[in-house]
């Protein structure tokens, strides 16, 4: 993957650029690029070069780290005497703009890595670079005055590069280590078309509208406090109904699909956290207090409390599968810098469970967490897809064990003949997983729910079942979480939907408007109705003018508005506003309370 390069002479595919002889211009004419992951890489790789060159030109007394491609496109971290802001990118993308149509060749050279070391040796970004590359040759590209170490491959030429923007600046630490200093990043995108850049940008735009941070401030949906921490979210009212309403949807949901609820605690004896080996392996992630001379751990997963209450009582195949959820809040270390709204926080709270089942039990466990999946994915108007990640360098467990589980997995896919893909290397340290990753209303993917095949702690722990013929065997347990947590899912969904909640789980669900003060009462009265309807609402009654009462309301993006006046408090009714339905219509009361009924049967299980 790394060495090919999808592009096109003549509609003949070139797996190495570096073939085409850059001067001949009738080669270089033909030569195209497409928008395929492999394409897009080489051009968004010479891109940051490009953006390397531009800037080195206009901040002489640039120095650079590395300049990646990135899921968002690319990057390009560096040190710099003047500080560098939004305002300036114009500025840079006009000189890259300049560079790219002069044409530059881009060179690719080798020379020894000792060599590499006296060539940059007052570089000390560069030194750093080189750190973390092999003894042996090391490349370098070069396009007029500018080089950089790097692997490649790139595009013959700059004159390329057409289609791209700079999107914004950042502060990143030295290799991600937030007790170093920290550089200037800016990212980028490019593509191969004028079409795909523009759309992107377009994407881009609408996400600043939907940013789940703006829109949880104005939604009074939660808030941060430095005095308190980062990565602490508080629920603010708003976000605590709508949080709630959705814990209890997927409660509902659990106790159907035959799981039973348990709690385990918030803090465990390191002992346990060594037997799991996340004390090994996980361990750097994790909060550690003493108590009583004794150390102990802040659970940054479920599943070693389950296993426990596995443990307490004796369980017969008869019993399995088991299923346990819990809606467990946990801590992992997060550091300053990757912290990002309820996208990554330090605490959080899982929807997870585990299932103790037989090994023959797999298949069909698997299959009913991913119909779990497909329910709920529905609801949400998510579409999604599947991978498998497979054993990662850092795990626990026999190759053997891993093979077993992971083929588990591929087989429980291919029988129902889903699609997914590999991603080798991904998995837990515990077990292989299939992730289940959603695309948005903006197609962005995001990785929410995941299950896991684990052979491993169910070892670790001795756990066993009585078999049907009076032996004692292993089960096998499945990690299991479906939104991930309920932050980094709210996040998604805020910026899913825009902040136009679902009726069932929007945490103002009806606005009433009572126009003046003499139709207080019967608001106040359909208010009660609606909450033994399990339906929140919102009185605005404010000595304000009826116009802005409804845009007050309107601002919240509340599914249902209703008006009352002296017509609907002597008729019993309302003068209903349905946002979702884009209508206006007069109801009377009880009109109006079955047709919340309806609303909040919309979601079947």
């Amino acid at each position: 993957m790394e060495k090919e390069i999808i592009a096109y002479l003549d509609n003949e595919k070139i797996v190495d650029t570096q073939s085409v002889d850059s001067k001949n211009s009738k080669a270089l004419k033909e030569l195209y690029f497409d928008n395929s992951k492999p394409s897009l890489e080489v051009l968004r790789h010479s891109c940051a070069h490009l953006m390397a060159q531009a800037i080195k030109i206009l901040y002489p007394s640039a120095k650079f780290f590395v300049g990646p491609v990135v899921e968002e496109g690319f990057y390009y971290d560096f040190r710099v005497d003047s500080k560098i802001g939004e305002e300036d990118l114009a500025k840079i993308e006009k000189k890259m703009k300049e560079l790219a149509d002069s044409g530059f060749e881009i060179q690719k050279y080798e020379i020894t890595k000792d060599e590499a070391i006296k060539k940059f040796g007052d570089d000390d970004l560069k030194q750093e670079v080189l750190l973390r590359i092999p003894n042996g040759k090391v490349s370098i590209y070069k396009q007029g005055e500018f080089e950089d170490l790097c692997r490649g491959p790139h595009i013959p030429s700059t004159k390329f590069l057409k289609f791209f923007k700079l999107t914004r600046v950042a502060g990143a630490y030295l290799g991600g280590d937030e007790k170093r200093e920290m550089l200037t990043r800016i990212y980028g995108i490019a593509f191969a078309d004028k079409e795909s850049l523009k759309e992107h940008l377009h994407i881009i735009e609408e996400a600043k509208k939907r940013d789940h941070r703006k829109l949880g401030t104005e939604l009074k949906l939660f808030t941060f406090d430095e005095d308190i921490g980062g990565g602490l979210p508080l629920w603010l009212n708003n976000g605590a109904r709508l949080r709630s309403k959705l814990e209890q949807m997927l409660f509902k949901i659990h106790r159907l699909r035959g799981y039973e609820p348990v709690r385990g605690p918030e803090l465990l004896k390191a002992d346990a956290w060594k037997i799991s080996g996340h004390y090994t392996n996980y361990k750097e992630n994790m909060y550690f207090t003493q108590i009583d001379e004794q150390e102990y751990g802040i659970k940054p997963m479920n599943c070693v409390g389950h296993i426990k209450i596995y443990q307490s009582d004796v369980r017969s195949y008869r019993d399995l599968p088991l299923k346990f959820f819990e809606y467990g809040v946990v801590h992992r270390h997060e550091k300053s810098g990757v912290l990002h709204g309820l996208f990554r926080v330090r605490e959080f709270t899982q929807d997870d469970a585990h299932i103790f089942c037989m090994p023959s039990q797999i298949k069909e466990q698997v299959l009913e967490i991913l119909a779990f999946v497909d329910k709920l994915m529905k609801i949400f108007d998510f579409s999604y897809e599947m991978e498998i990640s497979t054993k990662p360098e850092k795990a626990i467990g026999e190759d053997e064990i891993w093979d077993t589980a992971t083929k588990a997995l591929k087989e429980a896919l291919d029988e129902q003949g889903l699609k997914y893909g590999i991603d080798e290397g991904g998995g837990a340290f515990y077990g292989p997983k299939i992730d289940i990753k959603i695309t948005d209303a903006l197609k962005r993917k995001w990785q929410c729910g995941t299950i896991q095949v684990d052979f491993n702690l169910p070892n670790r722990f001795k756990l066993e079942y009585t078999d049907s013929d009076n032996t004692k065997k292993q089960p096998v347990m499945l990690h299991r979480a479906i939104l991930g947590s309920f932050e980094r899912f709210i996040g998604i969904l805020t910026e899913h939907c825009g902040g136009e909640f679902p009726f069932f789980i929007a945490p103002i669900q009806v606005g009433i408007v009572p126009i003046s003060q003499n139709h207080s009462d019967y608001a106040k009265k359909i208010q009660k109705i609606l909450l033994e309807l399990g339906v929140d609402s919102q009185i605005y009654e404010k000595d304000e003018s009826l116009s802005k009462k409804i845009r007050t309301a309107e601002k919240q993006r509340l599914p249902m508005i209703i008006v009352l006046g002296d017509e609907e408090t002597q008729k019993q009714s309302v003068a209903l506003r349905d946002r979702r339905a884009k209508e206006q219509k007069n109801l009377s009361l009880e009109e109006f309370t079955n047709l919340i009924k309806e609303k909040m049967n919309e979601v079947h299980f």
